[in-house]
């Protein structure tokens, strides 16, 4: 069914509309300095779509949580433990109830621990509950940075993956990501490519400006229009508004937020009296308490995700039919079911450019989805297996002694060079060619020939490779521990791996 809802006003006074089922398909970004009207036009689409699909906002300022006096949103106080959050966003997925998630009170890294928690929550419901839903997240360059600030390494890993999960893998499971931020340049890169539509707001650096030029498939020379824009106008551009870029103005509101841009007001006369009422303190401030709000103390991510991944409540607490009705499985078989779901994420071309954290919980995810017993496999046992397999060592040389001695020596290299230095290791216990830059960039999780080379320095400088040319200028990488060494390999070759992935 498509349905177009009204955003304002268009070019020549035409009304500007939004196809609401085309935006579930395409996702939303929506960019402006703050005062630009970000916010007003966030509340604007809310209100209009309410009452055709299920609506979710990740509110950090507590602004949203009006929409549920008059659209009966319910609102989610986000001072609630991890595990608490995923099971609210769960239910919030089967019985189809619009929600505002508001983080208000919380400092940068507890909001960020929420957000990702009732993402992750929702993102993991039941194929059954994949109906359509509608997630805004206001100040989105909070949840999915593109670089570390001065929260925990693990908090943000923990809500960038979050973001990206709505935003790149979000449709199947019919989330539709709306993002909000005020700086293009401070949002992950991963997180914004993935959005088709896009409303530009009021901006003022040079580079954030570029940036919306270059989205919104303009000439650098027009960015300085967005330094123009007044308050509540936008540019939009995307399949669910406009096949060229369409200045709008956005439409009234019938709701308000609790806060608003301050106005200027008189100052009071001033008491004669002032300096007594500013410095004699008040009898009841003496007797109130101190009260200081400790943050809780950061959970591992590990813990997290495994809490999540548990498919079935404890044995105990399970009626008897459901307990017989799920026989105990054998370790073959788990083995078996782990390998399958392994191999099902690293046939995916895209997996080799994910962070191990991401392919983790998509790994959680499946398992889930299949049913396997037993606890999960821990994060740095998940690095291990996924560095072995994107190896492609097969059956007979995993059972030599050299690989065995490959294995050892991998243990002495950070978790995230492994599957580079088996990668290597294998081509020379087979006498293949040694791989290109290409392939070895591939194997790192990027498109940089120049840090495969910087990575097979530093593995010199460990003493684990000797690395040099023969007299045809190919290279080669000798393992001095292991007495063998890769077959003479041109280093500017392309990546046959990715090419015939591509061609595929």
């Amino acid at each position: 069914m498509q349905v177009g809802i009204d955003m304002g006003m268009g070019s020549g006074g035409n009304p500007a509309t939004l196809d609401i089922e085309e935006l579930l398909a395409t996702r939303l970004l929506v960019q402006g300095n703050s005062g630009s009207g970000k916010s007003h036009l966030l509340r604007r689409l809310l209100e209009q779509s309410a009452q055709w699909v299920q609506q979710v906002i990740i509110d950090p300022e507590g602004d949203f949580v009006t929409l549920s006096d008059k659209f009966g949103h319910v609102v989610v106080d986000g001072e609630r433990t991890e595990a608490e959050l995923a099971g609210i966003a769960n239910r919030i997925r089967q019985h189809r109830v619009s929600c505002v998630l508001t983080l208000e009170g919380l400092d940068v890294e507890q909001q960020m621990r929420a957000a990702a928690a009732f993402l992750n929550g929702m993102f993991d419901a039941e194929r059954e509950y994949w109906y359509p839903v509608l997630v805004v997240v206001d100040e989105a360059q909070m949840f999915a940075p593109s670089v570390g600030g001065d929260v925990s390494e693990d908090a943000r890993k923990m809500s960038l993956g979050a973001m990206t999960n709505l935003m790149c893998r979000g449709r199947k499971r019919g989330l539709a990501g709306v993002i909000a931020t005020q700086r293009l340049a401070k949002l992950a890169k991963n997180v914004a490519a993935e959005a088709s539509n896009f409303l530009m707001g009021r901006t003022f650096l040079d580079i954030d400006m570029a940036r919306a030029a270059d989205l919104l498939g303009m000439d650098r020379r027009q960015a300085e229009m967005f330094r123009d824009l007044k308050r509540g106008n936008f540019v939009a551009l995307g399949p669910a508004l406009s096949r060229r870029p369409l200045p709008i103005q956005i439409g009234t509101v019938e709701t308000s937020a609790r806060s608003s841009s301050p106005k200027l007001m008189p100052l009071p006369d001033s008491p004669n009296d002032v300096e007594d009422l500013i410095f004699t303190p008040d009898p009841e401030e003496l007797q109130r308490p101190l009260v200081r709000r400790a943050p809780p103390a950061p959970r591992p991510t590990t813990d997290i995700l495994a809490e999540l991944a548990r498919s079935t409540p404890p044995a105990a607490t399970q009626p008897a039919e459901v307990r017989t009705s799920q026989p105990e499985m054998s370790a073959e078989d788990r083995e078996e079911r782990l390998s399958a779901v392994l191999s099902e994420i690293l046939d995916d071309p895209g997996s080799g450019f994910r962070t191990d954290s991401v392919l983790y919980q998509e790994f959680l995810v499946r398992l889930r989805m299949r049913r396997v017993q037993g606890p999960p496999m821990s994060l740095p046992a998940f690095r291990r297996r996924v560095a072995i397999s994107r190896s492609g060592v097969d059956a007979v040389t995993a059972e030599t002694d050299a690989w065995a001695t490959a294995l050892a020596l991998s243990t002495g290299v950070t978790d995230d060079l492994q599957g580079v230095f088996l990668i290597l290791a294998k081509a020379a216990i087979c006498g293949e060619a040694c791989p290109s830059d290409a392939r070895i960039a591939r194997a790192y999780g990027t498109h940089s020939a120049r840090r495969a080379r910087r990575l097979l320095g530093y593995f010199e400088e460990q003493g684990t490779v000797v690395v040099h040319t023969d007299f045809s200028g190919k290279r080669i990488v000798a393992f001095p521990d292991m007495n063998c060494q890769t077959a003479p390999g041109d280093a500017n070759a392309p990546d046959n791996d990715e090419l015939r992935s591509a061609a595929e």
